[in-house]
């Protein structure tokens, strides 16, 4: 009799291992990965790991929103984001683009965990007057979808060294070369970079939406 209930104790014990195993490996699965390099390798990075502390991390900024508004990285603070590069006077992919934004907007337009960043790419034409009247064509609502313009260098620069939004996957040649990319970056609470999208594809809206779930069940 001794010898039985050991082996239903056994077999309790078993079975509570595998169920915390597989929840954890479903949890893994479910995480998102970190962007760390120009190459968007995706890299599951678990909080325990040496490599944790040293996920990159998109750095301070200062820009000008479409209100003459400064919006700064304490904007985004605990906040998830979703940055692209685009200019108003493009007649190409970045129309398209502004469209897919819309559709962000319009699935999170009460969530303020959630917020938009256009950067424009010609900043010495993209004033705050023209941001303007674009946000208001396009029915961007202020405070939620950030259209920003400033210091086109530094534009330049947190967009291909930080946001590795370049025009081709690991390689954008010099820092001045012009910026025409389709890329949406998915940015979590603490500014890491979670996913690159094609912000041209209406159903690539469908996986950012989904990622953002994701990344909020994280939080």
């Amino acid at each position: 009799m001794k010898l039985i209930n050991n082996f239903i104790v056994l077999l309790l014990v078993l079975c509570v291992v595998f169920s915390c195993n597989k929840i954890k490996k479903e949890d893994e699965e479910e995480a998102l990965p970190f962007i760390n390099s120009a190459e968007f390798t995706p890299e599951w990075i678990s909080s325990d790991s040496p490599q944790y502390p040293e996920i990159h991390t998109i750095p301070a900024f200062s820009f000008t929103n479409q209100d003459g508004q400064t919006v700064t990285e304490k904007n985004v603070e605990g906040k998830i984001y979703v940055a692209n590069f685009m200019f108003t006077s493009c007649g190409s992919i970045c129309p398209k683009m502004t469209d897919n934004m819309k559709l962000l907007q319009d699935k999170f337009s009460n969530d303020d965990s959630v917020l938009l960043l256009s950067h424009s790419v010609t900043p010495e034409t993209d004033n705050v007057a023209v941001l303007k009247q674009y946000a208001l064509d396009k029915g961007c609502i202020s405070g939620k979808w950030h259209l920003l313009t400033g210091n086109k260098n530094e534009i330049y620069s947190i967009a291909k060294r930080q946001y590795f939004a370049g025009d081709s996957i690991g390689y954008y040649g010099k820092l001045n070369d012009f910026l025409h990319t389709e890329n949406f970056i998915l940015v979590d609470g603490k500014r890491r970079i979670r996913g690159v999208y094609n912000g041209t594809l209406p159903i690539e809206m469908d996986r950012i939406i989904e990622d953002i779930s994701v990344l909020k069940r994280e939080d």
